[in-house]
């Protein structure tokens, strides 16, 4: 009954929290873990023991997952150097500098030990910062490369982690670590392409909301636990799991079915992510007292903290600014992209032939036709480099977004007792975490304020809007074809009923009509033609996803319009 109670007083609190957040202005973890602090120090307040556990295997894979569906592939692939340069170049280097300094200032804290609380403090979590971000209309790539950073990073700190941990009780070698992290990580882009596409195959056959969301909460913990088992990452693996879901689930799943996943996930998500705040600030207490029962002192602990809170913040303005001078030095490079792919544009459009014969073969336009969208979307990169570089100004929010959150604490809980220093190393992490998550979650704001950084301009995002929704209306159309030959599922289509149907496609009542095996009557001979022409719309902005032309904005409105669409069909 207690805990019952403690679990509702929980959901209460993040209620509140959520509602307090969208009236001050400040993100929703911030204010829980202010609140889990104030909780933790009154006496009445019963001891919460964090194991870790519950974080990196019932909380973590969750996240990343319903993280990873939302994330645009394309959007990813585009920013995936930066992504990878901060969320594993940045995170090993990191973890070397922490574990060297802090054996430098502390030589009872060995150098291995120090690495390992490096790992633990390196990975940054983008809850906050995201939701501060997008709540102050941030470009749409920072925004990417923030959620990027933060799905890869945990993966990178755990293998740190491990490797530093296994290097205090058996040695370390240099050549198994590299071999272990490259293996871990294919291993893992296996196991999670493997899962997402056997699960999405299996809900697209189920055909029930209720189902396919049911199925869909046990997909991250069916990448994550196979991947562990075999030595893998797992964080990877409920990555790309997601990732793959999410490119594919688009068009193999109804917008009901879609939607009604999405609300779920979402309201899952929200508890999951504000619990962990909640449960990390309470945690305070307990670390207090294990750090009175130990050898170390709160200025000893305060002194590190703010040498490894400073050390951070230098690494990742340097990794960041690294970044901004690479893009600052690209521009020569896109034109030179630009301009070959122009070239070779006008080579596919006008070749006619292939090894001396005529190309009018069908294997032969497949070619073109795949030259012609490989084309297009070198096009299509290239001017979304040139429309969203990443700034000084970007940079400058990027390197001030560098919270650290639960999973730190969580992590840092896993360093065992044969570890000297342990509570000195697991306090440290703590004070980092909550140094980074209240002062960078306090302050972002005014940061991007202060900087002037905004995203796309919603009269030009109208516009880009409908000349998406024109060209995938156009390809739908092509692909239907001439409205007196349309035949489907067996069943031809009256002329008439198509020409109304497509002229009036914005206003027309859909209603459902009794039907006989013999005939299909005008009304439901509509039902079956906008059904068609909804999943060619649905076929022709997947593609258009794919080439990446349009932006992300753009792309999930129009998706948003055709479902709209497709939902009055069930009415």
């Amino acid at each position: 009954m207690e805990l019952l109670t403690l679990a509702i007083a929980a959901l209460m609190a993040i209620v509140v929290a959520a509602v307090l957040s969208r009236r001050t202005g400040i993100a929703t973890p911030l204010v829980l873990l202010v609140v889990g602090i104030v909780f933790s120090v009154i006496p009445a307040t019963p001891d919460f023991e964090l194991e870790p556990d519950w974080i990196l295997i019932g909380a973590l894979p969750p996240l990343l997952y319903a993280t990873a569906v939302q994330v645009p592939v394309v959007d990813l692939r585009r920013s995936f150097g930066m992504i990878t340069w901060l969320s594993v170049t940045l995170v090993i280097v990191s973890a070397l500098a922490v574990g060297a300094v802090v054996h430098l200032i502390a030589p009872d804290v060995s150098f291995a030990a120090g690495v390992a609380l490096g790992a633990v403090v390196s990975p940054t979590d983008a809850v906050a910062a995201t939701a501060i971000g997008k709540r102050l209309g941030l470009p749409h790539r920072l925004m990417t490369v923030l959620e990027g950073e933060s799905l890869l990073n945990d993966a990178s700190a755990l293998v740190v982690l491990r490797t530093a941990l296994l290097a205090i009780t058996a040695g370390f070698s240099l050549g198994d670590a590299v071999f272990d992290f490259a293996k871990a990580v294919v291993l893992a882009v296996v196991i999670g392409f493997v899962v997402g596409h056997a699960t999405v195959w299996l809900r697209s056959k189920l055909d029930d909301p209720v189902l396919m969301t049911a199925v869909s909460f046990i997909v991250p913990f069916l990448a994550f636990l196979p991947a562990e088992e075999a030595e893998a990452s797992g964080v990877v693996a409920v990555v790309v799991a997601g990732l793959v879901t999410g490119h594919y689930g688009a068009r193999k799943f109804s917008a009901r079915e879609r939607l009604t996943e999405r609300t779920n996930w979402l309201t899952l998500q929200f508890l999951v992510e504000n619990g962990v705040f909640l449960l990390m600030g309470l945690q305070l207490e307990s670390l207090l007292r294990d750090l009175d029962e130990s050898n170390s002192t709160v200025p000893e602990v305060l002194a590190i903290s703010a040498v490894v809170f400073a050390l951070l913040l230098v690494l990742r303005v340097g990794f960041v600014g690294v970044e901004v001078l690479s893009e600052r030095r690209q521009q020569p490079k896109l034109d030179a992209m630009r301009e070959r792919l122009d070239q070779i544009s006008t080579r596919v459009d006008t070749m006619t032939e292939e090894g001396g014969e005529r190309i009018d073969s069908e294997r032969g336009q497949q070619r073109l036709s795949m030259y012609r969208r490989r084309v297009q979307r070198g096009k299509a990169d290239v001017d979304y480099q040139e429309s969203e570089p990443i700034t000084a100004r970007g940079g400058a929010v990027l390197s001030w977004a560098g919270m650290r959150g639960v999973v730190t604490l969580a992590a840092a809980l896993t360093i065992g007792p044969e570890v000297d220093e342990r509570t000195l190393l697991i306090t440290v992490a703590f004070v980092v975490a909550v140094a980074s998550l209240l002062l960078y979650g306090g302050t972002l704001p005014l940061v991007i304020r202060w900087l002037g950084v905004t995203g796309t301009d919603p009269t030009k995002q109208r516009d880009e809007v409908v000349d998406l929704f024109g060209d995938i209306t156009s390809t739908a159309v092509t692909a239907l074809g001439p409205l007196d030959q349309i035949v489907i599922d067996g069943q031809r289509i009256d002329p008439d009923v198509a020409e109304q149907s497509l002229s009036w496609l914005d206003r027309i009542e859909e209603r459902r009509a009794d039907a006989t095996p013999e005939a299909l009557t005008q009304a439901t001979q509509r039902v079956l033609l906008h059904r068609e022409f909804i999943a060619l719309m649905r076929d022709a902005l997947h593609e258009e996803r794919a080439i990446g032309a349009y932006s992300t904005g753009a792309l999930t409105m129009a998706s948003s319009m055709i479902d709209a669409q497709e939902l009055r069909l069930e009415r």
